[in-house]
């Protein structure tokens, strides 16, 4: 199983839980959409699964190792196998879109040409290639979602992890992107991504997980986990 949650809860300080008794799984390939109004959770369990918080109670298993258990370097490790989406983008503002995709295999030491013939594939794939050159303030918000897509899937990680993507987006775009994550989870890598848009989710037809206070509803039957057609 790539990713398992057995019986997480998540305390900050004093404050209510973020998470509790949390428990699912996720094999290679699959696919979950995670929703839940504002506040639900999702952030915080996202950010668990790459390590920016550790679970309070219960494990998180992620490709079969106990992330609570591992070192800095190994954490680094696992980072490099995931991809993250973030809602406000993240771009680089003085760097362009090349540049702002290419930023995963630059830390990786990929040679340079490497870096260039395939960030430049990429951003082709994603509908961007007479843009390569732009500065993010050049950039409609639908295309620096796009760029900021490119940099998550630049190295090919196992799994995509989506936080709430086409909040900062108009429909026709986030259904635009939505294709294009289907796309990736068609090639292989595993997605969870967090949502309130209920029309999206309704629209593609994928499993969900639904967090409400910190709560997990149990998956739709019928599913069950399977990996994502």
């Amino acid at each position: 199983m790539l990713l398992s949650f057995d019986q997480v809860s998540l305390h900050y300080g004093q404050s209510r839980p973020a998470l509790v008794d949390v428990s699912f799984s996720l094999p290679e390939g699959g696919f979950y959409f995670l929703t839940g109004p504002s506040g639900a959770g999702k952030s915080s369990l996202l950010r668990m699964i790459y390590g920016a918080v550790r679970p309070t109670a219960g494990s998180v298993y992620i490709f079969g190792r106990d992330i609570a258990g591992l070192d800095r370097n190994e954490l680094a490790a696992v980072r490099r196998q995931i991809g993250v989406i973030f809602q406000d983008f993240r771009l680089i503002p003085y760097l362009s879109a090349l540049e702002n995709a290419a930023l995963p295999l630059r830390l990786l030491d990929k040679s340079e040409d490497y870096v260039v013939r395939h960030t430049t594939e990429l951003l082709e794939w994603v509908g961007l290639g007479d843009k390569l050159h732009a500065l993010p303030a050049a950039l409609s918000g639908g295309e620096q979602q796009r760029v900021a897509i490119a940099r998550a899937v630049v190295n090919k990680p196992r799994l995509l992890l989506a936080d709430e993507p086409t909040g900062n987006i108009d429909d026709r775009n986030a259904v635009k992107l939505l294709h294009l994550i289907m796309e990736l989870n068609k090639a292989g890598t595993a997605v969870l991504l967090a949502t309130h848009q209920h029309h999206l989710v309704d629209s593609f037809k994928k499993p969900e997980l639904r967090l409400d206070g910190g709560y997990l509803a149990p998956p739709d039957p019928r599913f069950r986990g399977e990996k994502a057609a």
